[in-house]
């Protein structure tokens, strides 16, 4: 598709708007002097017609009316557009002043045709429109009266309006003339105008496109910006922010899981070469491969965990939520648990009773995660609880354990990828293999429900907490 110029386009769209204006206004104006015209010209020709009917009506014969033909013509005297006649009963012209633009007496006339009756009243109702035999235009009327004797006559007084057409089109033409110079004239205005309004949205494009990955972090800044750009600019800076933060935890997040993978592999090395430093018992071998095949199912379990969250993250990805039972899922889990929880000499709980809606394959994960991170956490012969409660809005799940408090400027930061607390609260002992994204997992499938995990700490216990919205529907498979 051709590109087309924005500045080119809106000024066009002035100028288009302009041509319409001075069309409406020029059309209305012309029309009414046109009517203004035609109006002030029929009211003088009714005016002279009046008048003419009166002087006839004084006279007593067609005699006196030929003698008096000067007093009669006088009427149209001082304006040679205007015309007369006065005939007798046969059409016979009786008196007559530039007769030429009035037709020939033997030719019908359209305002012969209509004319006033003696006794009737003359108005401007009673103006005709015609074309003499020399396509003269010509406005007038023809009205009858009655001499003394009763003698009838037919006067028909007419303007040329060859006078008036000239001005109306000489109007017209400036109109035209006037309306083109308005068009130019707006389309060069409106293109300058718009051409400089746009300058801000030019900075910020020329702006935005020295934005690299290595400068998300740098705003763009232009002086001047009317209040609708302000808006874009905000939402652009806002952009380019989420998009630094996110480049900056993905490099991160890069890093942590090499560093992390790199433990395993190192562990897998340094074992392996030891073994074959020199010839070693059956015991031996057998002892290594199984310290190898631990390290190996950490990394399994990293992949795995890694794998999920690019899932999870990924638009198509859906939660299939059903109705579950928080009490009878925390007992399953806690039975799943059972032996670690005796290997670390710590005693699990369950209580409360809630339904809530959700994912039952990622529910029993998010919870066997803050489960294994607690047995990870609390001393030997601690206890650790699991428990449900209901609200109109909300279902909460719970999974407190005894140990050391967590800081609290930490406790959001243990939901990140690859995050641990102080080394200090971690107990080899209860260990399994911990890859630092089990909180991170949790964080993810609550995402996924529309809901919230969240940590509270003191001297007590530490409580994570999952907060399951009630009126959460997920997308169909």
């Amino acid at each position: 598709m051709a590109s087309r110029s924005l500045t080119t386009t809106l000024a066009a769209a002035f100028a288009g708007t302009t041509l319409a204006v001075f069309a409406l206004v020029g059309s209305v104006l012309y029309f009414a002097l046109d009517r203004e015209v035609k109006q002030q010209d029929d009211l003088d020709i009714v005016l002279i017609a009046r008048h003419t009917r009166r002087l006839a009506q004084e006279l007593a014969t067609l005699d006196d009316l030929r003698n008096h033909a000067d007093r009669l013509t006088s009427q149209v005297l001082g304006n040679t557009a205007l015309s007369m006649q006065i005939r007798d009963a046969g059409q016979q012209v009786l008196v007559e002043h530039n007769a030429e633009s009035i037709a020939d007496p033997a030719s019908p006339s359209p305002a012969l045709s209509r004319r006033v009756g003696a006794t009737q009243r003359i108005t401007q109702s009673d103006i005709a429109e015609w074309h003499t035999s020399r396509d003269v235009p010509v406005r007038g009327l023809a009205a009858d009266a009655a001499l003394r004797d009763g003698t009838p006559v037919t006067m028909i007084i007419a303007r040329n309006m060859t006078d008036r057409l000239r001005l109306l089109d000489y109007y017209r033409d400036r109109l035209y003339w006037a309306g083109l110079a308005g068009v130019l004239l707006a389309f060069l205005m409106s293109w300058m105008l718009v051409r400089e309004s746009l300058r801000p949205l030019r900075e910020i494009a020329r702006t935005a496109g020295t934005v690299t990955v290595d400068r998300l972090g740098t705003p763009i800044e232009v002086e001047n910006v009317p209040n609708e750009l302000a808006a874009l600019i905000a939402s652009l800076n806002l952009m380019f922010g989420r998009l630094h933060d996110g480049f900056q935890r993905l490099s991160q997040y890069t890093a942590d899981l090499a560093h992390d993978m790199r433990t395993p592999l190192g562990n897998l090395r340094g074992a392996t070469e030891v073994v074959l430093a020199r010839p070693r018992s059956a015991d031996e071998y057998q002892a290594a491969l199984a310290s190898n095949l631990e390290e190996c199912d950490r990394i399994s379990r990293m992949i795995e965990s890694v794998l999920f969250l690019a899932r999870a993250e990924h638009p198509q990805f859906v939660a299939r939520l059903g109705d579950l039972d928080a009490e009878k899922e925390l007992a399953h889990i806690a039975d799943y648990f059972e032996g670690l929880a005796d290997d670390a000499g710590v005693h699990l709980h369950t209580t409360g009773h809630a339904q809530l809606r959700a994912d039952a394959e990622l529910f029993r994960r998010a919870v066997g995660n803050l489960l294994a991170n607690a047995l990870r956490y609390t001393p030997r012969g601690g206890d650790i609880t699991l428990s449900a409660g209901e609200s109109p809005d909300a279902v909460r799940v719970i999974v407190a354990n005894q140990g050391a408090p967590i800081a609290p400027e930490l406790l959001e930061r243990i939901f990140d990828r690859f995050y641990r607390v102080d080394p200090s609260r971690k107990r080899e002992t209860n260990t399994s293999g911990s890859t630092g994204l089990g909180l991170a997992i949790v964080r993810t499938i609550m995402d996924l429900h529309g809901g919230r995990a969240h940590a509270e700490s003191d001297e007590a216990s530490t409580r994570f907490i999952l907060t399951f919205p009630k009126a959460f529907h997920s997308k169909s498979p």
